[in-house]
């Protein structure tokens, strides 16, 4: 059983959302919350395997509690976000922040449960419209005139993400760049002859190597790499 805590300051959208994985024998909605500020207690009082979560609320927003949670030791629970807005800043700064998925609200009920699913078991969820910005900000956005703040670990300039990607085994370089392209760990099984759990362990060294959350995080990376 999948347990997940909602986080919306609206409560209708709260409980659409709980009818809507109501309808998924593998999911339970174990709680609810109406600003990020909540987040941690209801985390620590009932224990979710994914946060889904809004982006911007009143006092606490998404992306605060998010890196809220991801300073908690475990690494646990994944977090989606849930949201109307697409921007590339948004996309990036929940990225960022260590959140595993980004949908749009308007996305079809059947998907937004795929995705809870696929979150929780560790694959990344990006809506197309998010992907699209996610690409175009890393891809194609130029470099500021003005000196840049020092890079994140997560979020290194191409330089940077080149070096990081050099202190990877050669197997799990071919693991990250199927990673980035969407891959999901039976694939990149059979992509490259190799078992399942060979796989997610190499996933695993690979976000403990460069410092990453999951695998939305290495595919930024690759991204920015110019490796892709």
């Amino acid at each position: 059983m999948i347990r997940v805590l909602l986080v919306d300051d609206d409560a209708l959208v709260r409980a659409g959302l709980r009818m809507m994985l109501a309808s998924a024998a593998d999911i339970e909605v174990v709680g609810e919350a109406q600003d990020g500020g909540e987040v941690v207690d209801l985390v620590e009082r009932y224990d979710p395997d994914l946060v889904l979560m809004d982006i911007r609320m009143p006092t606490v927003d998404g992306l605060a509690a998010t890196r809220l949670l991801r300073a908690r030791p475990g690494g646990r629970p994944e977090v989606l976000m849930l949201t109307t807005f697409t921007t590339d800043d948004y996309v990036l700064r929940a990225l960022r922040a260590g959140a595993a998925g980004f949908l749009l609200k308007h996305t079809r009920p059947e998907t937004i449960i795929d995705a809870v699913r696929r979150t929780s078991a560790g694959e990344p969820v990006m809506s197309p419209e998010a992907l699209r910005h996610l690409v175009d900000a890393v891809a194609h956005k130029p470099p500021a005139q003005h000196s840049p703040a020092p890079p994140q670990a997560h979020d290194p300039g191409g330089e940077d993400a080149r070096r990081q990607l050099g202190l990877l085994g050669d197997r799990e370089r071919e693991v990250a760049l199927a990673v980035a392209d969407g891959r999901t760990n039976a694939q990149i099984a059979a992509d490259l002859y190799m078992s399942v759990p060979t796989v997610k362990s190499h996933v695993s060294h690979i976000l403990t190597k460069l410092g990453l959350n999951n695998r939305v995080q290495i595919a930024l990376l690759v991204y920015r790499s110019g490796s892709h």
